[in-house]
Order: C-alpha cells, then sequence, then structure tokens
C-alpha cells in the first residue's frame, strides 16, 4: 500500500521503541526475559532500534548495558540504545569501558543516551551511592564531557607501556572507535539542546520538555483573547524550539540527528478489551498535559491512541514531528508482554509505512 508524506514532513528514515522493561520483585527474571524477547521481536519486524529505560531502585531494568549486552547476542542487525542513563549514578571512566566493551561485542550498533543532574531522590540515597564525596560531585554537563572524552579515545592517565609481565593503555580499552559518534544527549531544554550540538552529540527528545520562562501554553493564555493562541507555545512548538537550538549549534547543522519519543499506541490489531484499556490508560494521564507540571514547568505531550492513520494524522500535524527522521516510539509503563507486541507488530507494520518509512 501507497502511503504519501504530507509535503513538509521528513519521510521517516529509521524506526525505534523504547521499553522500560518492568519486573515483579518475586520474579525479576521474567521481567528481564520479555525485555529481551521484545527486542528479538523488533528486529524480526524490522525496527531499526530499541531503546531501553534506566531506572535505580525501582522495578524496572536498572543496568541497561548488561542487559543490552544480553540482546546484542540475541540480535544481529538492530541497533541496542539507553535513554536515559542517569550519569550522576555513575563514573564516567568505568562506564566509558562497560560501553566500548558492549560496543565490540554488539558489532557497533550500541547508542548510548545519556543526561545529567543530581540522583533522583539524592538526600536518601548520597550516602549509599557517594558516602565521601556527596558534597564535592560535580553533576554538571562537565560529567558528560569527561565520559564523551574517554569514550572518543582522550588519555585516561600518564602511564602506559609495560610492568612486568602486563602491557598499560593510557585510554580506555576496548577503544571502539564509531562509537563516540552514536552518542545521545536526553534534553528537554533550550540549555541541554545547546549543549549537545556544541559537543557533536546526537540529540534525543521526548514526551517531557520544559516550558521555558516566557514560554505559555495556549491554557495559560488570556480567556477570549483571540490573539493569545498567537504567542504562546504548546508542547510540539517547545518541543520545534530545542531541535533547531540543538542544530543551529551542532557542526553537522541540518543533518545533525534528532531522535523523537513519543507515547504512539495503535489499536489496528487490539482486541476491543486492549482498546478500551489503552484508551484508559491515555485518558489517566491527559489532565497532566494541559500545563507546566511542578517547579521544573515540565509539559508532557498527550498518548497518541488509535489507529495507525489517525496516529501518522496527528503525527504529520505536529511542527516537532516534521523536522525530524528518526523516531522512539515509548512503549506505556504498565501494559503486559501481548499489548506490546501486538503494538510493535502494529507500528513496524501500519503505522511506520504511513509515515514514509522504508523498513517495513
Amino acid at each position: 500500500m501507497d502511503h504519501t508524506v504530507p509535503p513538509g514532513s521528513r519521510p521517516l528514515r529509521k524506526l525505534g521503541f523504547l521499553t522500560i522493561g518492568l519486573f515483579d520483585e518475586a520474579d525479576p527474571r521474567r521481567g528481564h526475559e520479555s525485555t529481551l524477547e521484545i527486542i528479538e521481536l523488533g528486529e524480526r519486524l524490522g525496527f531499526d532500534s530499541a531503546w531501553l529505560r534506566h531506572r535505580h531502585l525501582q522495578y524496572g531494568i536498572s543496568s541497561p548495558v548488561a542487559v543490552l549486552a544480553a540482546a546484542s547476542q540475541r540480535t544481529s542487525r538492530i541497533e541496542l540504545g539507553t535513554a536515559v542513563i542517569p550519569l550522576g549514578w555513575e563514573n564516567p571512566l568505568r562506564l566509558a569501558e562497560d560501553l566500548a566493551t558492549v560496543d565490540i561485542l554488539s558489532g557497533g550498533r550500541l547508542n548510548p543516551g545519556v543526561s545529567v543532574g543530581p540522583p533522583m531522590h539524592y538526600d536518601t540515597v548520597r550516602s549509599a551511592l557517594y558516602p565521601d564525596t556527596a558534597d564535592t560531585e560535580d553533576f554538571s554537563f562537565e560529567r558528560v564531557r569527561r565520559l564523551l572524552g574517554f569514550v572518543r579515545g582522550e588519555a585516561a592517565t600518564e602511564f602506559s607501556g609495560t610492568e612486568g609481565f602486563e602491557v598499560f593503555s593510557n585510554r580506555v580499552q576496548p577503544h571502539s572507535p564509531g562509537l563516540g559518534s552514536r552518542m545521545w544527549y536526553g534534553g528537554g531544554s533550550l540549555r541541554s539542546a545547546r549543549w549537545a550540538g556544541e559537543n557533536g552529540m546526537n540529540f534525543l527528545t521526548s514526551s517531557v520538555v520544559k516550558a521555558e520562562p516566557g514560554e505559555t501554553t495556549p491554557n495559560e493564555g488570556a480567556p477570549g483573547n483571540e490573539e493569545a493562541g498567537a504567542g504562546s507555545a504548546d508542547f510540539a512548538a517547545i518541543q520545534l524550539s530545542h531541535i533547531r537550538q540543538f542544530r543551529a549549534h551542532h557542526p553537522d547543522g541540518e543533518r545533525a540527528r534528532v531522535s523523537q519519543g513519543l507515547v504512539v499506541i495503535p489499536t489496528d490489531s487490539a482486541s476491543a478489551e486492549q482498546r478500551a484499556r489503552y484508551e484508559a490508560y491515555a485518558a489517566a494521564r491527559l489532565p497532566r498535559t494541559a500545563a507546566p507540571q511542578g517547579p521544573g514547568r515540565l509539559l508532557f505531550a498527550p498518548d497518541l491512541v488509535g489507529t495507525a492513520e489517525e496516529i501518522a494524522e496527528r503525527l504529520h500535524a505536529q511542527v516537532a514531528f516534521r523536522e525530524v527522521d528518526e523516531v522512539a516510539f515509548a512503549l506505556p509503563f504498565t501494559f503486559e508482554h501481548e499489548d506490546y507486541v501486538q503494538i510493535l507488530t502494529d507500528i513496524a507494520t501500519r503505522l511506520g509505512p504511513r509515515l514514509g518509512w522504508p523498513g517495513a
């Protein structure tokens, strides 16, 4: 079936998906195995990439790099990403070693996504995570810069050479030459978008953005003022400003890679019971999309539930989606394995072609 991409939209070049990998505390292996099976399914369906979320001290994948190492041995083509590793929990030198190792094992398919900032609930975890350095840890972009440097082959020590029977390198080993170009920053603000561009990273933008000072959403405009909408910024407009900020400061300009990660739930082959659950899930989450949330002024995108044709129409109407040619559609957190099989199958066979994706 031929599907024409509307004028002004880029045909979708890379189709990916993102999962959190939830598990039951009483049987964690089952949840991890389900995640690996979903990644294997993604490869069979032709997806270009599979991405894992990162959850610490929760019932989701706490070590996506380890899980992706396993996935690398059960797949041969699909790219494997993290979206995202919060670097506040990591030592950049040690993480660089792990990333390079998995990239080598995967044959150069790893796409590490990272972010910075203090660990979530830092006041309660700091004594366990950094008992001696909690007050001096640097959670700024410098932590990302250190990781990038180690991944790209910068020296980690002044010492190298032979000592006795052992040979030492002054940079991280193994070194995977292509990995440095496949590092992603997960950002939701103009500042993070600019930093990622200036440092030659790729940019992950998700279903959450930060409403910057001076930006208002339609619901914050003056009621009854017909001009209010003209100066207001909805989710897609804010996301578009981040994408353009990133590319304006990236050496590759308009060719710089951006991946969008909205929640999409096609219902074409879903049962009536599944459709009802999906719609209830999206409806329960809809109120948070009406206005910026919390002191960080976080703005959430609505989940897209409907037929592939309906979702494609809504995506093509978004100014931010029209600027990208890569996506990593997020799977809902709490659904069952069979639900993910149906959703991924419909994304690959029905939605992807309507977005111009050639993979199917």
